[in-house]
């Protein structure tokens, strides 16, 4: 399966993803908002947090989870992308390319915790 979370193409992506919001919320009246900014901010992160603290469980049922908590928070991010860009922080074009790229975070760490309930119970490696 995976050596390290590193290797879990979720963590890489979500990685991805937290520099593209925090890039947008460094600008404009975004970076003014600290309520949004600093959600969005914590949401996008918990999506990586996630998936590396579920790997470091002990075994398939922990790290699935985990990863349903990294779904419920990349659900908590496309929420949040509607309130900046009803207030106008984000553009409807910017809004449609992450949420898309969220809506992929959340059927890839559906596809893996499905794999996960299929699969033996994995051995800690450490």
């Amino acid at each position: 399966m995976f050596k390290k979370f590193e290797d879990i193409e979720i963590w890489r992506s979500g990685r991805a993803l937290v520099k593209q919001i925090y890039a947008l919320t460094a600008v404009g009246d975004f970076a003014l908002d600290r309520g949004l900014k600093d959600q969005i901010q914590r949401a996008a992160v918990s999506i990586c947090s996630n998936v590396a603290e579920g790997f470091a469980r002990n075994g398939n049922k922990d790290m699935a989870r985990f990863l349903w908590i990294a779904k419920g928070s990349a659900a908590e991010v496309q929420s949040q992308l509607y309130h900046a860009c009803d207030i106008g922080y984000i553009d409807k074009k910017t809004f449609e390319t992450l949420y898309s790229d969220l809506n992929k975070i959340q059927a890839a760490l559906y596809r893996l915790i499905q794999s996960l309930s299929s699969t033996p119970s994995r051995q800690k490696l450490s």
